[in-house]
Parts: structure tokens; C-alpha cells; sequence
């Protein structure tokens, strides 16, 4: 059994007797054998128990009901222990699959965290995989996260476009030779921010025929000439946020309604006006509305929105004042998220 699985299933139980300082991961065992668990299986069906569920190569090989609630377990019924193997006795405790973060960053200097602090509050709770789109160099923690020689989700990295490029991309070759040096760095993917059509359409082609998934924060600055549909049509396979969609339904108009003290560096002006989009977008379940959404799923493509920074606008007392902050936010990160006309997502 891998580190992380083991690491993960201890919080999401609540096993005391160490420290998330302190713990550094358990295993590997051969075998993996949780007992008497309630099992949330994420396919729909109602949770059930008490089951044994073993696992073996750090896959689950068997799921075993061994018995009814409140009577005692008949202990021919369960999945022998093999040699090497570890029991973890989950009697009245629940087990559901690690969750997914699509888009996680893995800590900044900016914030103060570095990414153990990260990757075990993501264990913490029950997240063990992530993909980051873009943000710190994660190739190498990546690699020693599929090694277990880490403590930390399996991590899909997706390299900001350009990122490591010596000169600006300006021709839609350097674009492809871009891509195609992405690829043989080992990236599942790129991030897009803004760029030139030409450049995003040669870029996204280019990426799409290696196999790499692809997606975007398709930025203000670019998104006029450059919205979800161009870039679907292209072959992304993904949008991150929202930005980008409600310009794919404008049907009167290709830029949104700046005021004229607008500002795109003053994230006061840049969040309060693009949530006025939608009021300038085609009205839900119109013709054209209709038409965006049914080619969006015709090209199979996702639709990632992001809701942490605007949930926390909807009730920023709350959000500031979580009983858990004194006890597990790093003071950096503290500071960071003071209001701010620097730190993104502050203001």
C-alpha cells in the first residue's frame, strides 16, 4: 500500500497519535485491509457496511461484506491478512474515494507556504490528486509524489504557456517548438492566459495532436479576439475560472461594458465588472445560449469554474473569521489574504 493512500484514509478517520509535523507517511505494504468500514462508493450508490475493502498494489482487489449493523462480524466471513499486509480497524467510520482538486496551486513565496504545508492540508481533507494549472516548477515533486517519497496527492502539472521560453513567442512555429518542448519535459498539460489568435490557435493544434490536455484562464486582455469557442474549436479541452464563456454568448457586442475609470491592474475593478457579464451575455436557455452550450458539448469540452475567492465575498466576516485560522493558517498566509491592492485575490 502507498504512503499517501494510508496517509490520507488516517485523516479522513481522524486516527490520533501524531502530528501532520511529525508524520511522514507509512508503508508501503503489500497488502492493505480496512475493516468493518461504511463504504460511500461515489457512484451513486447508498453507503453500506459493514465491508472489508483490501487493497493490493495500490489497487482495491476486493470489496467484502462481512456482516449487518449491530451484530457481531463473523470472522470466517473475512479477507484473510497476508504476510507483510497492515489491518486498519474503521468499525463506525466511513470510507469514500480521495477527492480531486482541478485546480490547486502548490504554495508561492508570495504566501508564505511552501509545498509540504500544502500537499498535507490537501491530505488532510481528502484530496489525493491535483492538477495545477501552472504556478511553482512541480515536475520534480510530481516525480518523487509518484515514487512515494513524498507525502502529497498525485499531482498533474500543467505548464503556464511560455513559462522557461528565453525571448517572447511571437510566430506560431516558436509556439509549436514551445509545445512540443512541454511535452518532452513530462507536463500533462499547458495553461493558457492570452496571447495572440494565431499564437493559441497554432499552439492548442499543436498540443492537441501530442496528447497533452490543455485549458486556459482566457484573460481580459486577449479575450475580445479570443474566447472559449475559438479555443475549444482548436482543440483545448478545458476552461479554468469563467472568464471567457459569457464573451462566447455576447450576442450585441464583442467587448464588455468597461466603465471609463476602469483599470485591469485594480482587481477591485477586474472583479467587480466581470461579474457583470452575465447580464451582457444571451439570456440562459435563449437560441444562441443554446447554441454555445450544445457546441461546447459536442467538442467534449470542460467547463472548471472556481469559487473560493467569490464564496468568501459572499460573507467576508465568515470567511475571515473560520475557528480554524488560529490554529492552522500559517501567519504569511494570513497576511497575504489581508485586504490588498497587490496580493491576487486581496483586494
Amino acid at each position: 500500500m502507498t504512503k499517501k493512500l494510508v496517509f490520507i484514509l488516517a485523516f479522513i478517520f481522524g486516527f490520533q497519535g501524531f502530528s501532520q509535523k511529525e508524520y511522514l507517511g507509512d508503508g508501503p505494504y503489500s497488502q492493505l485491509i480496512i475493516r468493518g468500514v461504511m463504504l460511500i462508493n461515489g457512484d451513486g450508490s447508498p453507503p453500506r457496511g459493514p465491508m472489508d475493502i483490501v487493497v493490493e498494489n495500490n489497487t482495491i482487489v476486493n470489496m467484502q461484506i462481512v456482516g449487518y449493523p449491530g451484530v457481531k462480524i463473523d470472522e470466517k466471513r473475512r479477507p484473510k491478512l497476508k504476510s507483510g499486509g497492515k489491518e486498519l480497524d474503521a468499525n463506525g467510520m466511513y470510507l469514500l474515494p480521495g477527492f480531486i482538486d482541478m485546480h490547486g496551486h502548490i504554495g508561492g513565496e508570495a504566501q508564505g507556504a511552501n509545498p509540504e504545508y500544502v500537499f498535507k492540508l490537501w491530505m488532510a481533507h481528502g484530496i489525493t490528486s491535483v492538477r495545477q494549472p501552472s504556478g511553482i516548477n512541480a515536475m520534480e515533486l510530481k516525480s518523487e509524489s509518484a515514487a512515494n517519497k513524498i507525502v502529497a496527492p498525485r499531482i498533474f502539472e500543467y505548464t503556464g504557456f511560455g513559462s522557461g521560453s528565453k525571448k517572447p513567442i511571437i510566430t506560431p512555429e516558436e509556439a509549436r517548438e514551445w509545445v512540443r518542448m512541454n511535452k518532452k519535459n513530462g507536463a500533462d498539460g499547458i495553461k493558457f492566459f492570452s496571447a495572440e489568435p494565431e499564437i493559441m490557435d497554432a499552439a492548442i493544434k499543436e498540443n492537441k495532436k501530442l496528447g497533452p490536455r490543455s485549458t486556459a484562464h482566457h484573460a481580459q486582455l486577449s479575450v475580445a479576439r479570443w474566447n472559449v469557442l475559438h479555443s475549444a474549436r482548436a482543440g483545448m479541452t478545458s476552461m479554468e475560472h469563467w472568464y471567457g464563456l459569457p464573451e462566447a454568448l455576447f450576442e450585441d457586442r464583442t467587448v464588455q461594458n468597461y466603465p471609463l475609470d476602469y483599470n485591469y491592474q485594480n482587481e477591485q475593478h477586474r472583479f467587480e465588472e466581470a461579474g457583470k457579464l452575465w447580464a451582457q451575455a444571451a439570456k440562459p436557455y435563449s437560441d444562441h445560449w443554446n447554441k454555445v452550450m450544445d457546441e461546447l458539448l459536442s467538442l467534449d469540452f470542460t467547463l472548471d469554474p472556481t469559487f473560493n475567492i467569490y464564496e468568501a465575498n459572499r460573507d467576508l466576516q465568515r470567511a475571515r473569521r473560520a475557528e480554524w485560522h488560529e490554529d492552522y493558517t500559517l501567519p504569511l498566509l494570513w497576511k497575504f489574504y489581508e485586504p490588498s491592492k497587490i496580493s491576487h485575490g486581496s483586494y
